[in-house]
Order: C-alpha cells, then structure tokens, then sequence
C-alpha cells in the first residue's frame, strides 16, 4: 500500500519561508514522478512543480524563482521549499506520484496559510 505524508506546513507572514516534506513508501520511489499540486477555496487544484526521477524539475509561472522543488532517492522524500511566500500562495498543498509499479497516489494534503 503507498502512503504518501506531507509536513512542513504551517501559518508564516508574507514574505517569509516553508520547506515541505512528502514521505513514500510503497512504491519504488526512484523511478516515481513526484509533484505538488495545492487547492484553495474558490480555485481550481493547481499544479505548483514537479520533479522527475532523473531530478529534473518544473514549476508553475506562478512560483518560479521563489519555490523550489528538490527530492531524495535514498531517504524516498520530496521536498518543496518555498520562498518569499504570499497570500495567494495559501491553500491545502498535496504530495502527487506516479509510479509506474503503484500508477497515481496522493498525499492527505497540509495547510499552508500565509498572513498579509
């Protein structure tokens, strides 16, 4: 069974930082692409960045320069550290992989609220 657990949220005033973490287990990790997406109320779920197994990452126009997305083989976790954190970067942030041994799995999700 794949459990993906995401942390590393929290409430931080704008312009300050968060670094996400998404544990896997379940799956063979190193061969998993791995990616972010967040929701917020009233806005549909966006993809914020994803990384490939090769380490190759892509991002939102919307986070780029300020958010960066990295990942761990040996410890089968990803992280997202994100700068310079506004408002609108508030919202329920989720763990996304596929595999091609388990297909597509999600985290729970983990808020992250930003104060003006």
């Amino acid at each position: 069974q794949v459990h993906l657990v995401e942390s590393g949220g929290g409430l931080v005033q704008s312009g300050g930082s968060l670094r996400l973490s998404c544990a896997a287990s379940g799956l063979t990790f190193s061969s998993s692409y791995m990616s972010w997406y967040r929701h917020s109320l009233g806005r549909e779920r966006e993809l914020v960045a994803g990384i490939t197994n090769a380490g190759n990452p892509n991002y939102a126009d919307s986070v780029k320069g300020r958010f960066t997305i990295s990942r761990d083989n040996a410890k089968h976790t990803m992280y997202l550290q994100m700068d310079s954190l506004e408002p609108e970067d508030s919202a329920v942030y989720y763990c996304h992989a596929w595999s091609p041994d388990a297909g597509d799995n999600w985290g729970q999700g983990i808020q992250v609220a930003v104060s003006s």
